[in-house]
């Protein structure tokens, strides 16, 4: 019993000392050497930055490199001072490259070091195997931009077979959905072998199966770019890790979870190039686009996107902080995780483990006198609070709730203990959006609508009517579709688009908090009373939006119904 208890005090003393030690090293690094201190066990080690520093002379030398962006170096130290650092930091400077120290803790380092055994080990192992070559990229991509040259080109490396092959076969997956646009990669085992699907314009598409034996080799390789631990299968485990095709970065973020036949494993491709669309690209009508950006280029307000996760949100926050973008303004996010590198922009991940929550972030960011603040979400009553407080003093803040649509976001907003009064000061816009996939204009096929489809169509253009909207401004004759003197359009799949459908567009609608919204808000109104209110202020509905890109050939009225209720009006 008493061994015991010495262990449990021996483990307890040396954890101690490792805090002892963060501590010191963090001191040292703010009032000795003026450095920027680091924490690696927080940080990912990216692969390319060791290939720069042998291991022996990180080794020699008591540094950690851990990121690299071009030529620029970032390198964790013990010390400045040692003569070993020194010698390799000028060693690094002749060979053209320009490194940043960091103060990390022999801890720290140490995480550095064991990550050159673990691919000294894989490489030992599977030589060869583990480089991912632009230039193969690059060709691979431009071989595989058809669902059925995607297939062909990554069945003929499984029927390959061996070792040699996974390698490229990584590769061809890669390529292949960067041709064809996919956002997703998912890699799931089954019985007897693995299923390879790419999630296309939100719909999942299946490309090919491939043996059991291939699955390990190709997961260990995955773990390995994405920093995960290679000989643990019964955790989940995240990890991330970029490619640069077409002169472009291309971060990738990978996630693997235990199951009955072996890790599912999926990889979440963030392309920089697919946020550059203005927002004028995101499928806003011209009067709420015109409402839009007069209300985020105002000194002061909130702007709150609503809808469910993959609606889109994102990436129209990303188009609203592009928008605005000027190097006389200070730009912060909050975000869990940063999705895209936006330059010029201050971003900032939230880290539990570390309290660095969206509250946590909020409250830091008002301290760095921010003119613009985008909060990821807002996901509790002080979060919300304090953003409400941000907007009514001098700041733009962006942020999302997760509510069914835009009048959902005043009753979120008081449910979450904000005081009722203060919130038409505050909130100039609630948007709700949905994305749908775009049809194919080479392909679609026009048709006759059905007795349902026509039905729905009529019923929600008339109850828009009767609200006092005008949809000839949106190009559309009432008495054309009530005598059901148009057409719709499906989708007919292609080689170019196997779904019949090549991207994807918002449908929205939108509440500003006016004079009459400000009236019934301490009644505490219920989302209905909303938006009776707010139809007089005359966005369109989601529904509306949703049937006019319908009828103008956008989109299928199936595809608007996948992503909107168009049973029920209001």
């Amino acid at each position: 019993m008493a061994k015991f208890k010495d262990d449990y005090q021996d483990a307890k003393l040396h954890e101690f000392h490792l805090k002892e030690e963060e501590d010191l090293v963090q001191v040292l690094a703010e009032t000795k050497y003026n450095l920027p201190y680091i924490d690696l066990n927080q940080v990912f080690i990216e692969n390319a930055a060791l290939e720069v520093v042998p291991e022996k002379l990180a080794k020699e030398a008591m540094v950690g490199p851990f990121h690299i962006k071009g030529k620029s170096i970032d390198l964790a130290v013990r010390s400045p001072h040692f003569p070993e650092t020194l010698a390799l930091v000028k060693v690094l400077e002749k060979q053209g490259f320009f490194p940043n120290l960091f103060m990390a803790s022999t801890k720290s380092i140490a995480k550095v070091h064991l990550r050159y055994e673990e691919i000294s080990l894989s490489k030992n192992s599977s030589a060869g195997s583990l480089e991912i070559h632009s230039e193969s990229l690059e060709s691979l991509k431009e071989k595989t931009k058809t669902l059925s040259s995607a297939r062909t080109a990554i069945q003929e490396i499984v029927d390959g077979g061996g070792v040699s092959t996974v390698s490229s076969l990584l590769e061809a997956i890669l390529a292949a959905s960067i041709g064809l646009g996919a956002s997703d990669i998912h890699v799931e085992p089954e019985e007897d072998e693995i299923k390879l699907r790419f999630r296309i314009d939100g719909v999942l598409q299946e490309l090919v199966s491939f043996p059991q034996k291939m699955f390990k080799l190709l997961s260990a390789r995955i773990k390995l770019l994405s920093g995960m631990k290679i000989t643990v299968s019964n955790k989940n485990q995240d990890g991330r890790f970029s490619i640069i095709i077409d002169n472009a970065e291309i971060n990738i973020r990978a996630s693997a979870i235990p199951g009955a036949y072996g890790e599912s494993i999926v990889l979440r491709l963030l392309d920089p190039r697919n946020i550059k669309t203005g927002m004028e690209s995101l499928g806003m009508d011209p009067f709420l686009l015109e409402r839009v950006l007069k209300e985020i280029t105002k000194p002061n307000g909130l702007i709150i996107l609503t809808g469910p996760t993959g609606s889109g949100k994102t990436t129209s926050l990303y188009s609203f902080l592009q928008k605005i973008f000027s190097t006389e303004k200070k730009i912060i996010t909050i975000e869990d995780p940063i999705e895209y590198h936006l330059p010029g922009i201050t971003q900032t991940q939230t880290n539990k483990k570390k309290g660095y929550t969206f509250l946590e972030g909020l409250r830091s960011a008002l301290r760095q006198d921010p003119d613009v603040i985008m909060v990821g979400e807002i996901r509790d009553g002080e979060t919300a609070k304090i953003a409400i407080e941000s907007a009514l003093t001098g700041h733009i803040v962006f942020s999302t709730l997760h509510t069914n649509n835009a009048a959902g976001a005043i009753p979120r907003l008081i449910d979450l203990g904000v005081n009722a009064k203060t919130i038409p000061s505050a909130l100039s816009l609630a948007i709700a959006q949905r994305l749908v996939r775009v049809l194919y204009p080479e392909t679609k096929k026009s048709y006759s609508p059905t007795e349902e489809e026509h039905a729905k169509i009529l019923n929600v253009l008339k109850h828009g009517i009767s609200q006092g909207k005008d949809f000839s401004k949106y190009g559309i004759d009432i008495s054309l579709v009530e005598k059901k003197g148009y057409v719709l359009f499906k989708p007919v799949p292609s080689e170019i688009a196997p779904t019949g459908y090549k991207g994807r567009l918002g449908v929205f609608e939108a509440v500003a908090a006016d004079e009459e919204i400000e009236k019934i808000i301490p009644t505490n109104p219920s989302e209905r009373e909303i938006r009776e209110v707010a139809a007089k202020q005359g966005f369109l509905t989601m529904q509306e939006d949703g049937v006019i890109k319908s009828l103008k050939g956008i989109t299928s009225i199936a595809e608007v119904e996948r992503s909107v209720d168009l049973s029920e009006v209001y």
